[in-house]
Protein backbone atom coordinates (compact mmCIF):
# COMPACT_ATOMS: atom_id res chain seq x y z
CA UNK A 1 0.00 0.00 0.00
CA UNK A 2 1.46 3.22 -0.76
CA UNK A 3 2.86 5.32 1.92
CA UNK A 4 1.50 8.63 3.37
CA UNK A 5 4.61 10.64 1.29
CA UNK A 6 3.19 8.87 -2.04
CA UNK A 7 0.11 9.82 -1.70
CA UNK A 8 1.17 13.67 -0.68
CA UNK A 9 3.15 13.92 -3.91
CA UNK A 10 0.19 12.39 -5.99
CA UNK A 11 -2.32 14.88 -4.64
CA UNK A 12 0.42 18.12 -5.21
CA UNK A 13 0.86 16.94 -8.83
CA UNK A 14 -2.85 16.85 -9.14
CA UNK A 15 -3.57 19.99 -7.73
CA UNK A 16 -0.35 20.99 -10.23
CA UNK A 17 -2.17 20.10 -13.18
CA UNK A 18 -6.20 20.80 -12.15
CA UNK A 19 -5.93 23.35 -9.77
CA UNK A 20 -8.16 26.66 -11.27
CA UNK A 21 -9.38 24.78 -14.15
CA UNK A 22 -12.81 24.23 -15.45
CA UNK A 23 -14.03 20.44 -16.09
CA UNK A 24 -14.44 19.97 -19.74
CA UNK A 25 -14.98 16.35 -19.13
CA UNK A 26 -15.95 13.77 -16.48
CA UNK A 27 -16.20 9.91 -16.81
CA UNK A 28 -16.99 7.93 -13.91
CA UNK A 29 -16.65 4.41 -14.10
CA UNK A 30 -17.58 3.33 -10.74
CA UNK A 31 -20.60 1.21 -9.97
CA UNK A 32 -21.69 3.56 -7.48
CA UNK A 33 -20.70 6.71 -9.35
CA UNK A 34 -22.18 6.10 -13.13
CA UNK A 35 -24.19 8.72 -13.08
CA UNK A 36 -21.95 11.29 -11.60
CA UNK A 37 -20.97 14.27 -13.75
CA UNK A 38 -19.02 17.08 -12.71
CA UNK A 39 -18.17 19.23 -16.11
CA UNK A 40 -18.49 22.63 -15.88
CA UNK A 41 -17.41 22.86 -12.28
CA UNK A 42 -13.83 24.36 -11.24
CA UNK A 43 -11.03 22.65 -9.26
CA UNK A 44 -10.63 24.49 -6.02
CA UNK A 45 -7.81 22.24 -4.60
CA UNK A 46 -6.69 19.10 -3.60
CA UNK A 47 -5.87 17.81 0.10
CA UNK A 48 -4.35 14.96 1.24
CA UNK A 49 -5.22 13.21 4.77
CA UNK A 50 -2.34 10.60 5.38
CA UNK A 51 -3.52 7.82 2.53
CA UNK A 52 -6.40 9.23 1.30
CA UNK A 53 -7.22 12.37 -1.30
CA UNK A 54 -10.35 14.86 -1.76
CA UNK A 55 -10.11 16.51 -4.76
CA UNK A 56 -12.12 19.70 -4.28
CA UNK A 57 -14.39 21.62 -6.83
CA UNK A 58 -16.55 24.69 -6.91
CA UNK A 59 -20.24 24.18 -4.89
CA UNK A 60 -18.48 22.77 -2.09
CA UNK A 61 -18.41 19.34 -3.22
CA UNK A 62 -15.38 16.52 -3.26
CA UNK A 63 -14.13 13.74 -4.65
CA UNK A 64 -12.78 11.15 -2.20
CA UNK A 65 -10.45 8.16 -3.27
CA UNK A 66 -8.03 5.76 -1.88
CA UNK A 67 -5.02 3.78 -3.47
CA UNK A 68 -5.27 0.75 -1.03
CA UNK A 69 -2.85 -1.36 -2.57
CA UNK A 70 -2.32 -0.51 -6.11
CA UNK A 71 -4.18 2.39 -7.07
CA UNK A 72 -3.03 5.29 -8.88
CA UNK A 73 -3.77 9.29 -10.21
CA UNK A 74 -2.03 9.60 -13.20
CA UNK A 75 -1.63 12.95 -15.10
CA UNK A 76 -1.87 12.88 -19.14
CA UNK A 77 -2.41 15.59 -22.45
CA UNK A 78 -5.33 14.81 -24.26
CA UNK A 79 -5.06 12.17 -26.85
CA UNK A 80 -2.11 10.84 -24.95
CA UNK A 81 -1.43 6.94 -24.66
CA UNK A 82 -2.25 5.54 -21.23
CA UNK A 83 0.37 3.63 -19.54
CA UNK A 84 -1.91 1.10 -18.36
CA UNK A 85 -5.42 -0.61 -19.97
CA UNK A 86 -8.42 1.10 -20.59
CA UNK A 87 -10.62 -1.07 -18.28
CA UNK A 88 -8.25 -0.78 -15.24
CA UNK A 89 -9.79 3.13 -15.35
CA UNK A 90 -12.39 4.54 -12.69
CA UNK A 91 -12.77 8.08 -13.15
CA UNK A 92 -11.61 10.42 -16.12
CA UNK A 93 -11.00 14.12 -14.56
CA UNK A 94 -10.56 16.27 -17.93
CA UNK A 95 -9.42 20.00 -18.91
CA UNK A 96 -9.15 21.18 -22.39
CA UNK A 97 -5.27 20.50 -21.90
CA UNK A 98 -5.29 18.29 -19.34
CA UNK A 99 -6.83 14.74 -18.69
CA UNK A 100 -6.42 13.53 -15.00
CA UNK A 101 -7.09 9.14 -14.67
CA UNK A 102 -7.48 7.18 -11.98
CA UNK A 103 -6.54 3.57 -12.40
CA UNK A 104 -7.64 0.88 -9.95
CA UNK A 105 -8.98 3.33 -7.71
CA UNK A 106 -11.86 1.04 -5.93
CA UNK A 107 -12.74 3.30 -3.07
CA UNK A 108 -14.19 6.54 -4.24
CA UNK A 109 -16.79 8.47 -3.05
CA UNK A 110 -19.07 12.32 -3.90
CA UNK A 111 -19.41 14.23 -0.58
CA UNK A 112 -19.87 17.46 0.62
CA UNK A 113 -16.50 19.39 1.43
CA UNK A 114 -17.44 19.92 4.79
CA UNK A 115 -18.46 16.66 5.21
CA UNK A 116 -14.80 15.40 4.65
CA UNK A 117 -13.90 14.68 8.08
CA UNK A 118 -16.68 12.11 7.96
CA UNK A 119 -14.22 9.87 6.19
CA UNK A 120 -10.73 10.85 8.01
CA UNK A 121 -11.89 12.21 11.14
CA UNK A 122 -11.02 8.60 12.77
CA UNK A 123 -7.33 8.92 12.31
CA UNK A 124 -4.55 10.60 14.23
CA UNK A 125 -2.26 13.48 12.82
CA UNK A 126 -1.69 13.62 9.35
CA UNK A 127 2.27 13.48 9.14
CA UNK A 128 2.44 15.32 6.38
CA UNK A 129 -0.11 18.39 7.79
CA UNK A 130 1.47 21.63 6.59
CA UNK A 131 0.08 23.33 9.62
CA UNK A 132 1.91 20.58 12.10
CA UNK A 133 2.57 21.39 15.20
CA UNK A 134 4.23 20.09 18.81
CA UNK A 135 0.63 19.29 20.16
CA UNK A 136 -0.02 16.92 17.01
CA UNK A 137 3.19 15.16 18.09
CA UNK A 138 2.26 14.77 21.82
CA UNK A 139 -1.23 13.72 20.80
CA UNK A 140 0.53 10.85 18.35
CA UNK A 141 2.99 10.34 20.95
CA UNK A 142 -0.37 9.65 23.71
CA UNK A 143 -1.87 7.34 21.38
CA UNK A 144 1.39 5.45 20.49
CA UNK A 145 1.86 4.70 23.93
CA UNK A 146 -1.79 3.80 25.11
CA UNK A 147 -1.20 0.38 24.30
CA UNK A 148 1.38 0.03 25.98
CA UNK A 149 1.80 -4.13 25.24
CA UNK A 150 1.21 -3.70 22.01
CA UNK A 151 4.34 -4.53 18.87
CA UNK A 152 5.43 -0.97 17.96
CA UNK A 153 5.48 -2.15 14.25
CA UNK A 154 1.71 -3.01 14.81
CA UNK A 155 1.10 0.45 16.48
CA UNK A 156 3.03 2.24 13.82
CA UNK A 157 1.13 0.76 10.86
CA UNK A 158 -2.66 1.55 12.99
CA UNK A 159 -3.80 4.89 11.21
CA UNK A 160 -5.91 6.10 14.16
CA UNK A 161 -2.06 6.26 16.16
CA UNK A 162 -1.33 8.77 13.46
CA UNK A 163 -1.53 8.98 9.66
CA UNK A 164 0.86 8.15 6.51
CA UNK A 165 3.13 5.53 7.75
CA UNK A 166 2.90 2.07 5.79
CA UNK A 167 5.09 -1.28 5.80
CA UNK A 168 8.19 0.35 4.40
CA UNK A 169 8.85 3.55 7.34
CA UNK A 170 7.09 1.22 9.98
CA UNK A 171 10.22 -1.43 9.02
CA UNK A 172 12.93 1.41 9.11
CA UNK A 173 11.39 3.28 11.87
CA UNK A 174 11.94 -0.09 14.17
CA UNK A 175 15.43 -0.24 12.51
CA UNK A 176 16.13 3.44 13.35
CA UNK A 177 14.95 2.93 16.91
CA UNK A 178 17.54 -0.08 17.15
CA UNK A 179 14.91 -2.15 18.17
CA UNK A 180 12.67 -5.36 16.50
CA UNK A 181 9.58 -4.93 15.50
CA UNK A 182 8.16 -7.31 17.95
CA UNK A 183 8.92 -5.05 20.87
CA UNK A 184 6.35 -3.57 23.08
CA UNK A 185 5.45 0.19 23.02
CA UNK A 186 6.68 0.62 26.65
CA UNK A 187 9.90 -0.01 25.72
CA UNK A 188 10.54 3.28 23.28
CA UNK A 189 10.16 6.48 23.90
CA UNK A 190 6.54 7.66 21.57
CA UNK A 191 7.15 10.93 21.23
CA UNK A 192 10.99 9.78 19.40
CA UNK A 193 9.21 7.37 17.23
CA UNK A 194 6.61 9.99 16.48
CA UNK A 195 9.45 12.44 15.58
CA UNK A 196 11.22 10.00 13.57
CA UNK A 197 8.48 8.86 11.51
CA UNK A 198 7.64 12.74 10.24
CA UNK A 199 11.02 13.16 9.44
CA UNK A 200 11.26 10.38 7.35
CA UNK A 201 7.96 11.25 5.58
CA UNK A 202 9.09 15.31 4.95
CA UNK A 203 12.77 13.91 3.75
CA UNK A 204 10.51 11.87 0.91
CA UNK A 205 7.39 13.84 0.08
CA UNK A 206 8.44 15.61 -3.09
CA UNK A 207 10.16 12.90 -4.67
CA UNK A 208 8.90 9.53 -5.80
CA UNK A 209 11.90 7.95 -4.62
CA UNK A 210 11.80 6.91 -1.25
CA UNK A 211 15.09 6.59 1.10
CA UNK A 212 15.57 6.54 4.60
CA UNK A 213 19.37 6.22 4.34
CA UNK A 214 19.90 9.91 2.69
CA UNK A 215 20.99 7.68 -0.35
CA UNK A 216 18.90 7.46 -3.67
CA UNK A 217 21.04 5.34 -5.44
CA UNK A 218 19.08 1.84 -5.84
CA UNK A 219 20.55 -0.65 -3.71
CA UNK A 220 21.31 1.75 -0.95
CA UNK A 221 17.67 3.62 -0.40
CA UNK A 222 16.83 1.95 2.95
CA UNK A 223 18.34 -0.23 6.27
CA UNK A 224 17.08 -3.39 6.02
CA UNK A 225 14.05 -2.84 3.82
CA UNK A 226 14.09 -6.02 1.64
CA UNK A 227 17.10 -6.43 2.05
CA UNK A 228 17.22 -9.99 2.50
CA UNK A 229 19.92 -10.39 -0.70
CA UNK A 230 22.05 -7.78 0.14
CA UNK A 231 21.82 -7.75 3.82
CA UNK A 232 22.01 -4.86 6.13
CA UNK A 233 22.73 -1.32 5.18
CA UNK A 234 24.20 -0.52 8.56
CA UNK A 235 26.68 -3.80 9.87
CA UNK A 236 26.25 -5.87 6.54
CA UNK A 237 24.73 -8.96 8.36
CA UNK A 238 22.14 -11.18 7.38
CA UNK A 239 18.16 -9.49 7.21
CA UNK A 240 15.64 -11.58 8.50
CA UNK A 241 11.93 -11.46 7.27
CA UNK A 242 9.12 -12.37 9.19
CA UNK A 243 5.19 -11.85 9.29
CA UNK A 244 3.54 -9.48 11.57
CA UNK A 245 0.12 -8.84 12.24
CA UNK A 246 -2.63 -11.29 11.46
CA UNK A 247 -5.25 -12.31 8.40
CA UNK A 248 -5.15 -9.05 5.62
CA UNK A 249 -3.16 -7.21 7.70
CA UNK A 250 0.07 -9.27 7.95
CA UNK A 251 2.56 -7.65 6.49
CA UNK A 252 6.30 -8.78 5.70
CA UNK A 253 8.54 -7.10 8.27
CA UNK A 254 12.42 -6.90 8.10
CA UNK A 255 14.92 -6.78 10.65
CA UNK A 256 18.54 -6.77 11.90
CA UNK A 257 19.20 -9.21 14.48
CA UNK A 258 22.53 -7.96 14.99
CA UNK A 259 21.16 -3.84 15.19
CA UNK A 260 18.00 -4.36 16.48
CA UNK A 261 17.68 -6.71 19.58
CA UNK A 262 14.17 -8.33 21.06
CA UNK A 263 11.78 -10.31 20.65
CA UNK A 264 11.21 -11.67 17.02
CA UNK A 265 9.33 -14.88 15.72
CA UNK A 266 11.40 -17.54 13.46
CA UNK A 267 12.42 -16.29 10.12
CA UNK A 268 10.20 -17.26 6.90
CA UNK A 269 10.48 -17.04 3.24
CA UNK A 270 11.64 -14.27 1.08
CA UNK A 271 8.42 -12.08 1.31
CA UNK A 272 7.10 -12.87 5.23
CA UNK A 273 5.46 -16.49 3.95
CA UNK A 274 6.42 -19.97 5.50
Amino acid sequence: MPEGDTVFLTGRNLERALAGKTLSRTDFRHPALATVDLTGRSVMAVRTVGKHLFTRFSGQLSLHSHLKMDGSWEIYRPGERWRHPAHQIRVILGTPDTEAVGFRLHELKILPTGQESRLVGHLGPDLLDPDWTPAHAARAAAALAAEPARELGLALLDQRVMAGVGNLYKTEICFLLGVSPWTPVSEVDALQAVTLARKLLLANAWRFEQSTTGEVARGRRTWVYERTRQGCFRCGGPVRVAGQGHGVEARPTWFCPRCQPGPAPEATGRHGRP
